[in-house]
């Protein structure tokens, strides 16, 4: 099941939400989110339930060995027990078949690929069990003494899938004692349409624009071949947009739910297109995988408090990790690197040419850098992106400019205007300033709800003619 579906939408978040205030204690609301977090899962793959039952068990029994133990080599047993197996289980469903693959084109031989289907959302359960166990093993955290109540916080729906990565010390006092206010609900169905919107209105046009581009993978990425360079540039930066208004639009609609049930999840999106540097613009996209891999990589690595060469190892090994963790493709390894590079350059100097320059200079260069970046991680197929190199300078005996390229973008270009400027914090800006004025809250309010009525039956009406609307992050 996927959010962006009539059927979530004016059926089973309702039914839900429904359920939940009819019951009164915060036991039998936890049963309610629980149950619907279950359906929800196995709706399109049911024998994955298990999977995720299996891993919530396991870091579960984890936490209580931990917990009941005074022997530090009884926790350590524990959690290097749990570290194996999810990290295993992670590696054999999603990496298994990119390893064979290599090894096959390294000693020209021909083993059997595994056909494994990798489990929605595997990626991001993985990392939030990782969490808690080794939380309770720093003694971060209490352990959880109800599996439950612990299954709850691995499996809540909202949140299971596609992110953003929950931390259990963000919700851990939440899940025994919570409350929901008006304002709570008000600011979750708001957020919940933003999301919607994002992800059908905007998203899923500007995905039309990069296939215009490139083309799609069913296709072989056809259209790489003749682009533009001119077109290969801006069809890696709408890619970079694209990805922001999907992405950050299911955050939008998990955070939203969360708020309506009486959970704060945290921001995982800050506008970050808005940056002059790469390293800024990671602390503002995808905010829990980056404070993930800090916390639980980078820091025990060594962090910055090491020698210079091992600050920049440690580094290089948190964006090897990531280009890793988002897919087993070589794309994503040099998507990753290139990253890792850019943010060692900064580290080295380039952050204090940029703070000398105008702000606009650092606003392009890292539009420039987001924008290739992105470009390469869309193409997860070698001879695509190998092509999507050259198309960048014209050697696929590609013009600079075309007219297809050209009437591609210019019938597009509402569209990209509203992305670029909803994707910029000037709307909330214009919102903070509306509701100082003095006598505009009723107006305010009033526009509020009526954009939303009108955002939503635009995103109802388009539904109604697609079939699928899967966010992109279910596949990492």
């Amino acid at each position: 099941m996927v959010f962006a579906d009539l059927f979530f939408i004016y059926f089973f978040m309702p039914l839900c939400i429904l359920l939940y205030f009819i019951a009164r204690s915060i036991k039998a609301r936890n049963i309610v989110l629980l149950a619907f977090s279950i359906v929800f899962y196995a709706w399109g793959e049911p024998v994955w339930v298990i999977l995720l039952l299996a891993y919530s068990l396991l870091n579960f029994m984890t936490g209580l060995t931990i917990g009941m133990t005074k022997r530090k080599s009884t926790k350590k047993a524990a959690l290097l027990m749990a570290l194996i197996v999810d990290i295993g289980v992670l590696g054999v469903f999603k990496y298994s078949g990119f390893i064979v693959e290599n090894i096959n084109a390294l000693l020209n031989i021909s083993i059997p690929l595994p056909n494994i289907r990798l489990p929605i959302g595997i990626s991001f359960y993985t990392f939030q069990t990782l969490s808690y166990s080794i939380d309770c093993y720093w003694g971060k955290v209490k352990v959880q003494k109800s599996f439950p109540k612990f299954l709850l916080y691995v499996s809540m729906f909202p949140q299971l899938v596609a992110g953003p990565i929950v931390r259990y010390s963000t919700i851990a006092q939440e899940i025994d004692s919570r409350r929901t206010t008006l304002k709570d609900i008000s600011d979750g169905f708001t957020r919940i349409i933003m999301g919607i919107g994002k992800k059908v209105i905007i998203a899923n046009s500007l995905n039309n624009v990069v296939t215009g581009c490139f083309g799609t993978a069913e296709k072989g990425f056809a259209g790489v071949s003749s682009v533009s360079v001119l077109g290969a540039w801006a069809g890696g930066a709408m890619v970079a947009v694209w990805y922001y208004f999907d992405f950050s639009g299911y955050s939008d609609l998990a955070i939203g739910m969360g708020r309506i049930f009486g959970f704060h999840f945290d921001e995982n999106f800050r506008y970050p297109f808005v940056c002059r540097s790469i390293t800024e613009f990671w602390q503002r996209w995808h905010i829990s995988l980056g404070s993930w891999f800090r916390d639980y990589v980078y820091i025990p690595l060594g962090g910055n408090r090491c020698s210079r060469l091992k600050h920049l190892r440690n580094i290089s090994v948190v964006w090897l990790l990531t280009g890793l963790w988002h897919g087993a493709s070589w794309n994503f390894v040099f998507w990753g690197a290139l990253n890792g590079f850019f943010l060692i350059l900064e580290k080295l100097f380039l952050l204090k040419w940029i703070k000398k320059v105008p702000p606009a200079v650092g606003i392009i260069y890292s539009k420039i850098v987001v924008g290739f970046g992105f470009g390469i991680f869309y193409f997860d197929e070698g001879g695509a992106l190998v092509k999507y190199f050259k198309a960048l300078v014209g050697a696929n005996g590609n013009s600079f400019s075309s007219g297809i390229t050209r009437n591609l973008f210019l019938s597009n270009i509402f569209l990209i205007l509203a992305a670029a400027v909803l994707s910029t914090p000037i709307i909330p800006w214009l919102r903070s300033k509306a509701e100082k004025e003095q006598g505009s809250w009723y107006l305010y309010r009033s526009a509020g709800i009526a954009m939303n009525i009108v955002i939503l039956t635009v995103s109802s009406l388009l539904l109604l003619n697609s079939t699928n609307n899967p966010f992109l992050y279910f596949r990492f």
